[in-house]
């Protein structure tokens, strides 16, 4: 207990100097960095980096302790991507995607009279797929990390089993979701108290969860996919309905899969192919914007503002007709990631909008949760890791597994339940990601790590953001490579958003003023909407200076960590 209560001192002195020395400038290191939606999280995976792990063991030490800390949306009853970048020149990717479970099948969320039911995909255990977060984090740890599931997961262990301080914050999130997580017996056990809120500075104690991560931690993916975790998650599923059975969780792997790459001026990009999207839809975007030229002051212009959107037309449209899981559907990612498809978008765009009802008579995908969360990690060794990972809303399905002590993911959502037919982001699905037995729904998900020229890692990022991650991705890279800016001014600076459908280019607060709006409606573009677009979390390296810039988005509450 003398450890633990020594860590959380630990941790508040350190968050406390975080915060009283913030400033314009992104977080300096010098060996490494850990970049993640909570300071808690960010801390555990610094600690493993200074104990000699590489990035790989930080990535893993960092999504357990995110399981604990950020439980909206880390988590192991989801499921996620990573992107790797070893010292040794090796590139590859992890696909813990959730699946859907065996019984599933294409008509399961319509009603009698075929119309779409949105409350069956997003509440309840039917809009659960198969958890993947465990296998991913093990297969990363025993195939590239150099530590022991106890060094990696012990850290998590103590932080469910003895408390971690709420923040502000995480209390009133949970207060605010209390209505909620009441009208479920498991859940309100745990983020509810009965007769009053939660408040700053108290301890959150989840024993439940402390006991399925130290059967995790003993076991490995046994300890969740087989035994005493599997019969709880299994038990509850059936009791309530859903889908998932011991079978399902026996048979879940992660699936090591090769990256997909591509070069934007110089920088070779690496990021995560099907079944997510985000990899293909960024090179393809990035291989169309390489055409144009952007002097730096014409950063927030109509006409670079103009450029960018026409392209991201293409690519949205693109992405619509062509992406899946592709093990059920046959994705044409050379064609979409060559330099041939991005010089034939860019030949199509000219100083007047097209409409996006001309471009394609694909169906847009189902938009996913924008509750998602992403951690950037490099170390000493040159080695570099890109992590995002999800339960889709806003802590899943609200329902914590009884005597497991985690939240379910809802993602069977961003399946396309229905051709046509709006999710309850409101965008439509089309049969590329139409529901299938074991097949992975398509997600935004976009990690990503930015080599230099002589192939050393220069910049990791990602974010959550549902379809606005690879816009939210695209722009921060733009404005790196292209615009010269440090990692925290292109993680701070405005952004914009086209998804091809809706047509209109959204924005946030104070990043389009009144003069651009009017020259971009002159040129036929509609404009749309104030809204926060992604919170990403991001790290350059500057191999001439030996420092390691660190940035967390200040849309979220995240921290960058280094040493």
């Amino acid at each position: 207990m003398q450890t633990f209560f020594k860590y959380i001192v630990t941790v508040l002195i350190i968050t406390i100097i975080s915060i009283n020395a913030k400033s314009k400038d992104p977080v300096r290191g010098h060996n490494g960095m850990v970049v993640s939606a909570s300071d808690i999280a960010s801390l555990v995976g610094v600690d493993i980096l200074e104990k000699g792990g590489n990035a790989v063991d930080a990535a893993v030490a960092t999504g357990f302790a995110l399981a604990v800390t950020y439980p909206q949306a880390g988590n192991i009853g989801g499921g996620g991507f990573m992107v790797i970048h070893l010292e040794d020149g090796t590139n590859t990717s992890i696909d813990y995607r959730e699946k859907a479970p065996k019984s599933a099948f294409r008509d399961m969320f319509l009603d009698k009279y075929g119309k779409y039911d949105l409350t069956k995909s997003t509440e309840g255990w039917s809009s659960s797929g198969v958890p993947g977060s465990v296998a991913g984090l093990l297969y990363a740890l025993e195939k590239y990390g150099t530590m022991t599931r106890d060094e990696v997961i012990q850290p998590a262990i103590k932080l469910a089993y003895n408390g971690f301080l709420a923040d502000y914050r995480f209390a009133e999130t949970l207060n605010n979701y209390k209505n909620v997580f009441a009208k479920y017996k498991s859940t309100a056990k745990i983020f509810t108290k009965k007769d009053e809120e939660f408040s700053e500075g108290e301890l959150f104690i989840q024993k439940d969860l402390a006991k399925t991560l130290k059967s995790i931690k003993l076991n490995g993916t046994e300890g969740f996919y087989k035994g005493e975790v599997a019969d709880l998650i299994a038990k509850h599923s059936k009791s309530k309905g859903g889908l998932i059975t011991k079978e399902d969780l026996a048979n879940y792997n992660a699936v090591e899969r090769a990256p997909v790459i591509g070069n934007y001026r110089n920088s070779t990009i690496i990021s995560m192919g099907p079944p997510s999207s985000g990899g293909i839809a960024l090179l393809e975007a990035l291989n169309s914007i390489e055409y144009f030229s952007f002097e730096k002051d014409s950063w927030g212009s109509s006409n670079y503002i103009h450029k960018v959107s026409e392209v991201l037309k293409y690519v949205y449209a693109d992405r619509a007709e062509h992406l899946g899981d592709v093990d059920f559907y046959p994705v044409p990612q050379n064609w979409l990631i060559s330099k041939k498809r991005g010089k034939e978008i860019a030949a199509l765009i000219n100083d007047n909008a097209i409409p996006s009802k001309i471009i394609s008579h694909a169906i847009p995908p189902k938009k996913e949760s924008e509750e998602t969360t992403h951690y950037s990690v490099v170390d000493s060794y040159g080695n570099a890791v890109s992590v995002t990972t999800t339960l889709n809303s806003t802590f899943g399905n609200k329902i914590v597994v009884s005597g497991a002590g985690f939240i379910m993911n809802n993602e069977m959502d961003d399946f396309s339940a229905k051709p046509g037919t709006s999710n309850q982001y409101g965008l439509l699905g089309g049969e590329a990601n139409a529901i299938e037995p074991n097949k992975r729904m398509l997600s935004a998900m976009t990690p990503t790590i930015i080599l230099n020229s002589e192939d050393k890692p220069f910049m990791i990022i990602g974010s959550p953001g549902g379809s606005t991650i690879i816009t939210t991705v695209l722009q921060i890279i733009l404005n790196v490579i292209d615009f010269n800016m440090d990692i925290q001014t292109a993680i701070d600076a405005p952004r914009f958003h086209h998804q091809w459908k809706p047509d209109r280019i959204d924005f946030e607060h104070f990043g389009m003023t009144d003069d651009v709006k009017k020259n971009l409606i002159k040129r036929g573009q509609f404009i749309g909407k104030e809204r926060v677009l992604g919170r990403a979390e991001g790290i350059i390296i500057d191999y001439k200076n030996n420092v390691i810039w660190g940035a967390s988005d200040p849309r979220g509450f995240g921290a960058a960590v280094g040493y």
